[in-house]
């Protein structure tokens, strides 16, 4: 997956907003909270389930995102650790994830409801 595919797959997941934070890092986010992250030199990491977590940690093909790895968010170092459509998956996964989260109200209002 290229960097422009991530970055498309990412805004088109449903209320997806992005910002880019920590110098040129883009972030996105759905009510405000992030599901993943692309970094400017092709690395990129997500939000996982628990099982998906130890899964990708185990195996190799991604590692326990710095500073994240608490909330089982998972680190890799370049696009081609995953497939297409294991990125579509995944980020998916996390985005669920964090919408999940946020209070009814607010889903509503996102229309995620």
């Amino acid at each position: 997956m290229t960097p422009e595919a991530f970055h498309a797959l990412a805004l088109s997941m449903p209320a997806a907003t992005m910002d880019v934070q920590w110098g040129a890092d883009q972030v996105y986010k759905v009510g405000g909270k992030m599901f993943a992250v692309l970094g400017p030199n092709g690395t990129a990491s997500f939000k996982a389930n628990d099982v998906a977590f130890e899964m990708l940690c185990e195996t190799g093909a991604g590692r326990p995102a710095p500073y994240m790895a608490r909330a089982k968010w998972v680190f890799f170092d370049n696009l081609a650790a995953l497939s297409d459509a294991e990125w579509r998956s995944y980020l998916a996964t996390a985005h669920e994830l964090i919408a999940a989260k946020l209070t009814r109200k607010a889903r509503a209002e996102l229309g995620l409801a």
